[in-house]
């Protein structure tokens, strides 16, 4: 599988949103906004993205992270950021992120990184992929559903 497949595919493609677009334009205090019957708000799924990504990030860096005890505890307790600064910070934290899985992206997809799961690096990045498209089509559904839908750049 060519590089190429997870660097379009880390930033959206085709019927994938790019995850950090739908991001994009969102104010930090709407971030917060959780919908009726919604389980979570655009920042705890900001949150849940980055826990998940750091993980397999850390794999991909030659160490092994510590798997939460239940899935659930990778998901923040808090709604909302508690002000602007937060809410950008953990913007750019998470594009760091998606930086460093491109980079990891451009090396030798075949090579072992979890060996306790048989995992290469191509099947991490693939997880690591496929997760956040998951979680980008949500936001952009709490956005749509609490009226901040499209980002300004669509």
């Amino acid at each position: 599988m060519p590089s190429n497949f997870f660097e379009g595919g880390l930033h959206g493609e085709n019927s994938h949103a790019d995850p950090l677009e739908v991001f994009e334009g969102l104010q930090w205090n709407t971030a917060g906004v959780k919908p009726a019957n919604c389980p979570y708000s655009v920042w705890q799924v900001l949150n849940h993205m980055i826990f998940w990504q750091d993980f397999y990030l850390t794999y991909l860096k030659g160490s092994v992270p510590v798997h939460p005890e239940h899935d659930g505890d990778s998901w923040p307790v808090a709604i909302a950021p508690t002000n602007e600064t937060e809410w950008s910070d953990a913007i750019v934290q998470f594009s760091k992120g998606l930086q460093e899985a491109e980079n990891e992206a451009k090396k030798d997809l075949n090579e072992m990184k979890d060996t306790k799961l048989e995992r290469t690096r191509g099947v991490i990045l693939a997880t690591l992929m496929t997760h956040n498209s998951y979680h980008t089509g949500q936001v952009a559904l709490i956005r749509r559903i609490i009226g901040a839908w499209p980002p300004p750049s669509w």
